[in-house]
């Protein structure tokens, strides 16, 4: 089974940043704990300063990890992730802000490690590529992403989506993949032919945009519908009863729901 066929499967259920509320986000051990608890799983994916494709959600490091405490790193705020080198993230903790009293620490994930991750244990996984235009160019970022897709050879179980959308059509170019827009305040005018043009198979959106009528259109124009974030049980069941394939979700995972 490849992604776009698990996707014609309903009231799916994604691992939002891995089984977040489980273990550290977007980790390997939230990786782990997401196994048997989802449909598939979602990380993020941006780069170092020496374009090593790495898993971390924020713009800058100092949410999930001790940067702030390390004196030697003073000179890099706001900690800005594009601003370190792969080896300079390698040496922080992911781990020790999520466990109560710092008990524990966690690696930093990269991105060849995740999709090895994936691949070895039979998983499906959502690539959410972070918008990184500030820092790197659209080719770059798209080119380093395909190449640990195309060295791990998993690219039948990656659904890659961003909310920079320049990424989603440069990737149609150059590899087979499904690919879906993520959008938050506001639907793109001419949606359907907005997507049409920019060739991806799934519409991902905040839930606070969600209406029945563009779900139902959406639906029969062919695109597969993603909702984020949704925590609320009764929710999930609304938004499967209107049409959409799929949610994230931080904590309502299979054996909970």
């Amino acid at each position: 089974m490849n992604f776009l066929e698990l996707l014609s499967k309903p009231a799916l259920i994604a691992a939002h940043r891995g089984a977040n509320s489980l273990s550290p986000e977007n980790t390997l051990s939230a990786l782990k704990k997401s196994i048997g608890r989802a449909d598939f799983i979602e990380i993020d994916t941006q780069l170092s300063r020496d374009s090593v494709a790495i898993i971390m959600h924020d713009d800058t490091l100092l949410r999930t990890t001790n940067v702030s405490k390390i004196e030697a790193f003073n000179s890099k705020k706001p900690y800005r992730v594009s601003d370190f080198t792969f080896d300079e993230l390698k040496s922080l903790d992911y781990g020790s802000w999520f466990y109560k009293n710092n008990a524990k620490t966690e690696p930093l994930l990269t991105l060849h490690d995740a999709l090895m991750f994936i691949k070895e244990n039979n998983l499906f996984l959502n690539l959410e590529i972070k918008d990184m235009s500030g820092a790197f160019g659209d080719e770059e970022v798209v080119d380093t992403v395909i190449k640990e897709i195309n060295d791990t050879e998993c690219s039948d179980r990656i659904l890659i989506s961003s909310f920079r959308h320049e990424y989603l059509k440069m990737i149609k170019t150059k590899l087979h993949i499904p690919t879906a827009a993520l959008v938050e305040d506001s639907h793109p005018k001419e949606l359907l032919s907005y997507l049409r043009e920019l060739g991806v198979d799934g519409y991902c959106l905040n839930d606070e945009l969600v209406d029945k009528k563009s779900v139902e259109m959406l639906r029969e124009a062919g695109f597969f519908v993603g909702v984020y974030t949704v925590n609320s049980a009764a929710r999930s069941r609304e938004l499967f009863e209107i049409g959409v394939n799929f949610i994230f979700s931080d904590s309502l995972y299979k054996d909970k729901v």
